[in-house]
Formats: structure tokens, C-alpha cells, sequence
């Protein structure tokens, strides 16, 4: 096997769970021409077709990207092809990619992998101007990022498949003989997969799934937001390189672009063929795509987010720490915290302070990031859709105290970027009508309690009823700490406790963290643990008399 010191390393960090990355994060470790090639490759493909896709039999061409940077549409045209089509080919794909071993499916995808890397910086550039990331996020989360995940998906699948023996020869004494037969236990893939991209994170949301089909042998289609497609499509277009090169059916991966005057979603859904069905993005389709029959499902839907505040020993880090949270790419982060739960009374370090001045505090840690000229652009970034930013702009709407209400904040590089600070709106316990559900985007709430025991109490229904991806806390008393996390281990939520400094509750690392749990109404699936692949494939054991 030609990357088995990769797999290897790779099934190693999963069980270990310890800092592992096989593509560093800095842009440094790809070259220093990348760049530089990569705006020249966004400068040509603009108003161009995307050519790159070695699939056949489109039946027409279009495209509706625009940059949240610019505001221009990008005119990127794709081809677009009939469910029929799309659906023909991954059969006839699905019936050689299901007989490679899985030793043989792990070289080629890491080869796919390896191919994604050469793109880094395309792909970078084009997350950028298809959904507001900053550069830097852009090249980690589409990037490297996404390539680990996508590792982790690999190896995960690999060692699940690898777990039992191929061929055995079993023989059960009989006292003066014994019966002998010879087993094959074979690990079948359940059919075509459909993996349902988000227009936030276009390609760090789907690599997982994708990959987890691919490793148990199920041919993908890969069905982006119409608003960000090129991301996914020069990954994708790498990936049939990579198959082509094994001599392997390109169409064993597809991409299903579509527009929204003739969306092929739910067609693609609902097709008796399509057996498996990865999903991001808001509660209302994830709920729909859940409900379909005959379908193994894996879902990452809306959540409410919650941060419990007890005490600190310095209460200016805390705020700093999560005014930056709120900030960075504009809230527009499944893991971005919304709701703060803070009672009437904090201590922070020897001192008590009110939840007056708790507000004034972090206020001023939001107003320190969307007032600095070097850092607010970078931090937020631009937003993706007009949705989002009606909703900051309509923030009254919402309820409860507008404390402060955002701001366009200027972008050097962009001028007609779609740049705005967050929102901070106060409220009380009682407000629930106001906090309990998802507000999308830098929008947050700052929610009085009595006392901490209420703020768990609240924190834990709202992730009991609404779902949630993240939950942060911050204590300086140990036995609150433990009561926090067992309390929220009972809604499936995990806790990050007391971060400070340069890590947030936005992040969940490949190789260690698991994103969602999939025990609450957030999703129903966690990448990547075992459940992520074995669900998408079934041991069937064959006997044979001696």
C-alpha cells in the first residue's frame, strides 16, 4: 500500500486524540508562487466556464455566485446536468468502486487528497469571494483543515473495514471429527451517497462525508449551495484526476451544481438509488432530509450556542476572548457562541462585579475589535447573503435592549465589502421568546440570571429544545465546573471551560474534537467517530462447506 505510513499516523491520532495534522495551516508550507498563481486563476475564471470537471453529459450551463467582497457576480458558469444523468453514471461507477479493496480506495483517495493540496490557494480565493471568509480562514478551513478532516474520515473507515479478517477457516470440534467451513465476511456499501454542501462552508462541511462515502466504497454526488460552488468544484475536479490516473470511473464523484430557478435537491433526495445523505445547513430542510424513508442520514442543522459565565480570575480576558468569537467571520460560524448566560452578581478574581458591568466590559472588548483598523476587517470578514445582513440591520426586531447596535466597518482592499460588527441585545431570563432561537450571523445576546444554577438550567433547555454545536464556561470554582459539564453532558453538549488568549470556542481540531455530537436537535451525526462510517456500509458473512 503506497500511503500506509500516512494511514497509520492517521488511525493513531484518531485513537490517541492528541495534536495531529497531516496539511499544516500556514500558507507558508505550500510555496511562496501560490498566492500569486492562485489571484491569477480567479482573474481568468471569472465570466468563464469551469472546465476543469473531467464528468460528461451536462445539458446546460449557469451559475449565481457573488462575492460578498465586491458584490459582483462572478459569472462562473457550471455544468449542470439531470438527475438521470447524475444518477446513471454513479451506478455504473458504484459498481467497480465497491469491488476495490479498501487498501486500494485509501491510496487513491489520499492521492485525491494530495491533488486538493496542489489547490490550496485557488480554493482559498474562491471560498473567499463566494462566502465573506477572510483570506486566512478561507485557506485553512477549505484548506488543510478540510483535507484533515477528510484524512480522518479515511482512516477512520479504514481501520472499521480493516477490523475484521477477509477470509477464516472456522472449525468446531465434534468429538471424533470436526465441521469446517470457510467464511468470508465482506463490507458492503449501501449505494450512491449525496452529500448536501452549506454556502458558509462549502468544502470543509462536505469533505467528511464525501470522503466517509468514498472510503466504504459508495460512489458520491456532491450537490453544492448555488451561491458557493467553485470551492467544491475545484476540489472535486482534482479528485477525478486522481481517479482517472487509477484507471478508476471519474463519475465515481460528481458535482451537481444547480441554480435556484430549477434546484435538484429534493429530486436528488428522494431517488430510490440515493442511499446515504450528508447534510449542512438550517433545521427546516435538515428536518425534512431526516424524515425521508430508506435513507441513512447525517445531518449538521442550526443551534443555539451558549456561554455560562460564573466567575474568572480576570474577567477583561474572558471578554476579550469571546468578543473575538462573536467577531470572527461575522458569527456566520456553526460553533459561534450567541446566547451569554450572566447573573446578577460575578466575581471576577477578588472582586464582585454587577451584570451591569459585566455589559459595559464586553462591549468594550467587541468595540476594541470592530474600531481597530488593522484587525476588524481581517476578524469579520464580509457577510454571505443579504438574509444575514438584513437581519443585523433589523436587530430592533429581535427583542429585548439593543446595547449596541452594528456598524459598517471599512475594508481597505474591499470598499463595497458587506462589513458589519456585531450586535449585542440585553435581555432577562424571562426573554425566552427573545433568546431560544437561532439568530444567524455577529448578532448577540447578553441574558441576565438570578444565578449561575438558573444560567445551566437555561443553557441546558435551550440546547435540549433548539439543539447546540458549542457551549462555553467560565468558573474559577472546580465544583461548579464539573456540575456544568456533567449538567450539559445530559443534553449532548460539549464544554469548552475557561478558554483565554489565542484559542476559541469557534475551533474544533481535526484528529481530537468531534464536531456535534448528533444527541441533540444541533444534528445526528458526529464527525468523526466510527458511527460516521460504519453506518454507510454492511458486513455480510458468506459461508462455504470444506
Amino acid at each position: 500500500m503506497k500511503h500506509q505510513a500516512i494511514i497509520e499516523r492517521a488511525i493513531q491520532a484518531n485513537n490517541e486524540r492528541k495534536f495531529f495534522a497531516q496539511y499544516p495551516e500556514h500558507p507558508k508550507a505550500y510555496g511562496d508562487e501560490g498566492m500569486a498563481k492562485a489571484q491569477d486563476f480567479y482573474k481568468n475564471i471569472e465570466g468563464n466556464k469551469f472546465s476543469e470537471l473531467l464528468q460528461s453529459g451536462e445539458n446546460a450551463w449557469g451559475g449565481e455566485e457573488v462575492s460578498p467582497y465586491t458584490q459582483k457576480e462572478l459569472n462562473i458558469q457550471y455544468p449542470l446536468y439531470s438527475v438521470e444523468t447524475l444518477i446513471g453514471k454513479a451506478s455504473a461507477a458504484q459498481n467497480s468502486w465497491r469491488k476495490k479493496t479498501v487498501e486500494e480506495r485509501a491510496d487513491i483517495l489520499i492521492d485525491a487528497l494530495e491533488n486538493i493540496k496542489n489547490r490550496f490557494f485557488d480554493i482559498a480565493i474562491a471560498t473567499q469571494h463566494t462566502t465573506g471568509q477572510s483570506f486566512m480562514m478561507s485557506f485553512q478551513a477549505s484548506g488543510p483543515h478540510a483535507n484533515d478532516r477528510a484524512l480522518e474520515a479515511v482512516a477512520q473507515g479504514y481501520a472499521s473495514i480493516s477490523s475484521y479478517p477477509n477470509n477464516v477457516t472456522w472449525e468446531k470440534p465434534m468429538g471424533k471429527f470436526n465441521i469446517t467451513l470457510n467464511k468470508k465476511f465482506v463490507a458492503v456499501p449501501k449505494g450512491i451517497g449525496l452529500v448536501i454542501g452549506c454556502s458558509t462552508f462549502p468544502v470543509w462541511n462536505t469533505l467528511p462525508g464525501l470522503f466517509a462515502d468514498l472510503i466504504t466504497g459508495n460512489a458520491t454526488i456532491v450537490k453544492p449551495h448555488p451561491k458557493a460552488i467553485l470551492p467544491i468544484a475545484i476540489a472535486i475536479a482534482e479528485m477525478q484526476k486522481a481517479f482517472q490516473n487509477a484507471g478508476v470511473d471519474v463519475n465515481t464523484v460528481q458535482l451537481a451544481a444547480d441554480v435556484s430557478e430549477h434546484l435538484i435537491t429534493k429530486e436528488l433526495c428522494e431517488n430510490p438509488s440515493v442511499k446515504l445523505i450528508d447534510y449542512t445547513g438550517g433545521s427546516a430542510f435538515g428536518n425534512y432530509v431526516e424524515s425521508l424513508q430508506g435513507k441513512t442520514v447525517f445531518t449538521e442543522k442550526a443551534g443555539v450556542n451558549s456561554v455560562i459565565i460564573d466567575s474568572a480570575k480576570n474577567l477583561d480576558d474572558v471578554f476579550s476572548n469571546l468578543a473575538f468569537s462573536v467577531s470572527l467571520y461575522s458569527g456566520q460560524m456553526c460553533t459561534a457562541p450567541q446566547n451569554f448566560f450572566i447573573p446578577e452578581k460575578i466575581k471576577n478574581g477578588d472582586v464582585e462585579i454587577t451584570f451591569e458591568e459585566a455589559v459595559e466590559k464586553f462591549k468594550a472588548a467587541v468595540q476594541a475589535i470592530s474600531t481597530n483598523p488593522k484587525m476588524a476587517a481581517g476578524t469579520l470578514g464580509a457577510i454571505q447573503n443579504e438574509v444575514t445582513l438584513n437581519r443585523v440591520l433589523n436587530i430592533s426586531k429581535v427583542g429585548g435592549k439593543v446595547e449596541l447596535a452594528s456598524i459598517r466597518v471599512a475594508n481597505e482592499e474591499f470598499p463595497e465589502a458587506r462589513t458589519c460588527s456585531p450586535s449585542i441585545i440585553v435581555c432577562d431570563a424571562a426573554d425566552k421568546g427573545v433568546y431560544e432561537q437561532e439568530l444567524f450571523g455577529p448578532i448577540v445576546l447578553l441574558i441576565k440570571t438570578k444565578n449561575t444554577d438558573q444560567s445551566i438550567s437555561l443553557a441546558k433547555e435551550m440546547c435540549a429544545n433548539h439543539g447546540a454545536i458549542t457551549c462555553a464556561a467560565y468558573t474559577t470554582d472546580e465544583n461548579m465546573a464539573a456540575k456544568i459539564e456533567d449538567e450539559m453532558s445530559q443534553v449532548f453538549a460539549p464544554v469548552s471551560m475557561n478558554l483565554t488568549g489565542f484559542i476559541w470556542v469557534n475551533q474544533h481540531a481535526g484528529f481530537s474534537d468531534f464536531h456535534v455530537t448528533g444527541g441533540n436537535p444541533a444534528g445526528n451525526a458526529t464527525f468523526t467517530n466510527a458511527d460516521f462510517v460504519n453506518r454507510r456500509f454492511v458486513w455480510v458473512g458468506h459461508r462455504k462447506m470444506q
